[in-house]
């Protein structure tokens, strides 16, 4: 049997969603600069499940059913109010996207149409969950959702209760495209592995959710502003990455199992930060990135991914750490309700084999005999 230390290198399914090939990611075909630069999340959403991007009156479509779906019912904001303030936020989003299968009576139908309905209802909800979360923790009421407002720019307004400035809004924008796909990543085969036994959608994304959690996934950004606010200032650098180095320990935002040349998704949030960091006069994170980066390139030949210029692009639009990852996945459930439908598509139960290195020939002693 061909086996390898977590799947390394083992192609375990064919898609048509995205490649990595080359160090170049693509989403069906168009190369990830291209619609960072002169897409939007939405028309990235639509090309995922339907693989085409959309005319105007699809797009139009789209956003009337994402604004329509957005709202949650009153029972699932009463259970937000209910929870343990200090409870992670991803927890939170798992058990809320797993309860909301109960609130629709049809979640086990397995139909194309209701399967694209729940993809869009999902990536709609979310961010009103997040949101609702973040503020209910403040001890704010949740804003409720304002049609009209496009994605991205909707979410910053349910967060803070103000329209975002434009550059704002774009900035999350092409953040969310960034990250709304990677071809067969933890959560997204975690998610196909849930398909692959005929469970909901629902189950599915509850998977990819739990999966997404864990920090050698999803959670990296999150300890990347951790790092930079435990630095604290430009001074303090060279000698904490010199350390770190010499530890061996690993410096988070940095390497990618995929990528040997660098992530080509960071080149884009570097900018974004930039561009933040100037627009409210504080460059002090952004300065320090760029810092430990040339560093860390320098020293360690490691270049940055998604992972690290995400965290002060976040933290510039006023985003706590641990929502970090939550809008990592309010981003891949696009990538992740796309690769359910393709996986139903031409489904096949999906079941590895595991090569099994124990003793042999064993035999039963009475537990008298046993030592």
């Amino acid at each position: 049997m061909s086996t390898g230390k977590g799947l390394e290198g083992i192609v375990a399914v064919e898609s048509e969603i995205s490649s990595i090939i080359d160090g170049v990611l693509t989403y069906r075909g168009y190369q990830i600069d291209e619609l960072a630069e002169q897409s939007t999340f939405e028309e990235v959403a639509y090309l995922l499940w339907n693989g085409k991007l959309p005319n105007e009156s699809q797009l139009a479509e789209l956003k009337e059913l994402l604004d329509q779906h957005a709202p949650i019912t009153p029972t699932l904001l009463k259970q937000l109010e209910e929870y343990p303030k200090d409870a992670h936020p991803m927890a939170v989003l798992r058990t809320i996207v797993s309860a909301l299968s109960m609130y629709d009576p049809d979640a086990e139908q397995q139909t194309l149409a209701h399967n694209r309905e729940t993809a869009i209802k999902l990536t709609a909800q979310i961010p009103t969950i997040i949101t609702a979360l973040a503020r209910l923790r403040a001890g704010k009421e949740p804003v409720a959702p304002k049609a009209g407002l496009g994605f991205a720019a909707n979410f910053l307004y349910m967060l803070n209760g103000e329209e975002p400035t434009f550059v704002a809004a774009h900035a999350l924008d092409k953040a969310l495209i960034l990250h709304a796909d990677h071809e067969l990543n933890a959560s997204t085969f975690a998610a196909r592995v849930t398909t692959g036994t005929l469970s909901d959608m629902y189950s599915a994304i509850t998977t990819a959710i739990g999966t997404l959690k864990g920090p050698l996934h999803g959670g990296a950004n999150e300890q990347v502003m951790a790092t930079l606010r435990e630095i604290g200032n430009l001074d303090k650098i060279d000698a904490y990455i010199e350390n770190k180095l010499a530890n061996k320990e690993k410096i988070m935002g940095f390497g990618h199992r995929v990528y040997k040349n660098g992530d080509p998704r960071a080149k884009h949030l570097r900018e974004m930060s930039r561009q933040l960091a100037a627009q409210i006069g504080d460059t002090l994170y952004y300065d320090m990135s760029t810092r430990i980066e040339e560093l860390v390139t320098q020293k360690k030949g490691l270049k940055p991914n998604v992972d690290f210029y995400s965290a002060s692009v976040y933290n510039y639009l006023g985003i706590s750490g641990d929502l970090f990852t939550p809008i990592f996945a309010m981003s891949r459930v696009v990538g992740w309700t796309a690769h359910v439908l393709e996986q139903l598509e031409h489904n096949r139960l999906i079941r590895p084999r595991a090569e099994y290195i124990g003793p042999m020939g064993r035999r039963y002693e009475a537990i008298e005999h046993r030592r």
